[in-house]
């Protein structure tokens, strides 16, 4: 069985989340989030509130040992573009970026990866 969770339209950029992303990918959900704690980065409780919300859509008697991190990823949303000023009268551009993230829980543990090189 699968959860889901999307957040859409994060004013932070995709660099920063994809970041802490690759740490909880593939583990369990109490695993994550005991590794998120330890992190200080911007989108730490982004990333945390988006565990929680997908474990909270498994249903009301998920266990956070039993879900793991299925699939996690992030995309580019919409960027605002803003000018400020800049010297000899130019404008110089502002980008504001946002992201999409989504969060894919799966109650199977995950399979290793064999090093067949």
């Amino acid at each position: 069985m699968q959860s889901m969770a999307k957040a859409r339209y994060v004013r932070i950029s995709p660099r920063k989340v994809d970041q802490i992303l690759m740490l909880v990918r593939g583990k369990s959900v109490a695993h994550a989030l005991a590794t998120l704690r330890l992190v200080a980065k911007s989108s730490r409780p982004l990333v945390e509130k988006m565990l929680v919300s997908a474990l909270a859509n498994a249903g009301k008697q998920s266990n956070a040992n039993e879900w793991y991190v299925h699939q996690a990823w992030v995309g580019y949303g919409p960027t605002m573009k803003r000018m400020r000023a800049h010297a000899m009268g130019r404008g110089a551009t502002i980008r504001h970026h946002s992201a999409h993230v989504t969060v894919v829980l799966t109650d199977e543990r995950p399979k290793k990866k064999s090093g067949a090189n």
